[in-house]
């Protein structure tokens, strides 16, 4: 089993009535909002966590890709893995990812992720988001009825571009480029190791499956609603016939320790609460484009985490809804431990992203839940999965030994 460290690096200063008086978290969130002084401060907090993180044995750290918004403060996730590569020297540096389609010429990912790979040592896990609707179609103003067939293209060139020896021309749609020669190349061979990120596109599940990478469910409403999604993911692979290794999927779960369950919620509650109404404040009208869903996905009913409805959703929760229904596992070492167990077992996930700094919560607080996770939670996951081998780990990570 392998447990990596994910940060969204969130805004934490947003007003408490936001969600009433403004419109969304993303991409018109106003300027007058914005503290440059304040977001100095964050940066290198989340990367003193980031490696915090690594000192207590997580065997990966990782980051991802958001533009024009409060929700996550990580235009470039590249620059985060970076700074990492430097201060770090075990754990994997999982980029969740490079949103494929907003990059012209796409080469630019693989000259980017060669360079980080090549820095930390074979550290590099490459995560290829198609995005949300909020970054790439509002934000960067991709069309979204191109938006996927941009991405796969994207997905083609990268991929010829590491594994192919010799100068190759690339003639597609949307990139045309008569020299394709990058220097440097990733240092694993034939590539670093590919992980999909997704929010429950069912298209994806057979896409990653073919091409042998690691599908990973990013949800926040939870494992017990993440099952369905996930038992969808395995079945596609039954059809396909491809075996059941757990270590093919991966799931972000939101995690709060503490000393017991009681204190677990006096002090997390109201920085799950801001993460949920705030950070998720997402307009309707910014949602989900039209054409951005497949209409494979349309018809599977797979709803947007984002929006009025998903809001709606949102606005009745409280903390025991928030434990009771999955949306955070929550509470003493031993609940959290159980929980868990539970988590990984229903959704038969080798790769598990546990979110520790979640919306508000202040820096001694996220140590305090990263240490307990690490020393009370984390060696009792280790043999979840034994037996298992995990094909799609960097190879010049530490294997379950990051401390």
């Amino acid at each position: 089993m392998k447990t990596c460290w994910f940060h969204l690096m969130p805004y934490r200063f947003l007003p408490e009535n936001f969600e009433n008086d403004y419109r969304s978290v993303w991409v018109d969130v106003p300027q007058s909002l914005y503290d440059g002084r304040k977001v100095h401060g964050l940066y290198n907090e989340y990367l003193d966590e980031l490696e915090h993180a690594e000192r207590l044995g997580f065997d990966g750290l990782c980051v991802n890709e958001h533009h024009q918004n409060a929700y996550g403060l990580m235009p470039s996730p590249n620059l985060m893995a970076a700074a990492l590569t430097r201060r770090t020297s075990k754990a994997a540096l999982v980029v969740l990812g490079n949103s494929l389609a907003l990059y012209n010429p796409p080469v630019r990912v693989a000259e980017e992720f060669a360079m980080l790979d090549t820095i930390s040592g074979g550290r590099l896990v490459a995560g290829f988001p198609v995005g949300t609707s909020m970054d790439t179609n509002f934000g960067y103003g991709v069309n979204p009825a191109t938006l996927r067939d941009r991405y796969y293209e994207a997905h083609d060139l990268v991929m010829q571009a590491w594994t192919r020896p010799e100068t190759f021309a690339f003639n597609g749609k949307y990139t045309q480029l008569r020299y394709v020669n990058i220097w440097p190349r990733p240092l694993q061979l034939p590539h670093p190791p590919v992980w999909i990120p997704g929010g429950g596109s069912v298209e994806t599940w057979e896409w990653t499956a073919r091409l042998n990478y690691v599908y990973c469910y990013l949800s926040y409403y939870g494992y017990k609603r993440g099952k369905t999604t996930m038992d969808g993911f395995w079945q596609a692979l039954e059809r396909l016939g491809v075996d059941d290794n757990p270590y093919r999927a991966g799931f972000l779960q939101l995690v709060c320790v503490s000393e017991t369950d009681a204190a677990a919620e006096r002090e997390y509650f109201e920085h799950v609460h801001y993460f949920y109404q705030r950070c998720l404040h997402v307009w309707e009208g910014f949602a989900e484009a039209p054409g951005y869903r497949t209409l494979k996905t349309l018809q599977a009913g797979v709803r947007s985490q984002v929006g009025d409805q998903a809001r709606k959703i949102r606005q009745s929760l409280d903390w025991k809804k928030y434990v009771n229904e999955g949306y955070i596992i929550a509470g003493s070492p031993a609940t959290v431990r159980e929980q868990l167990a539970d988590c990984v077992q229903k959704l038969r996930v080798g790769h598990l992203m546990v979110l520790l700094q979640i919306g508000s919560m202040p820096k001694e607080l996220v140590f305090k839940n990263t240490e307990l996770f690490g020393k009370e939670v984390l060696p009792y996951m280790r043999d979840t999965w034994k037996g298992y081998e995990d094909h799609w780990w960097p190879s010049g990570a530490g294997n379950g030994d990051a401390a």
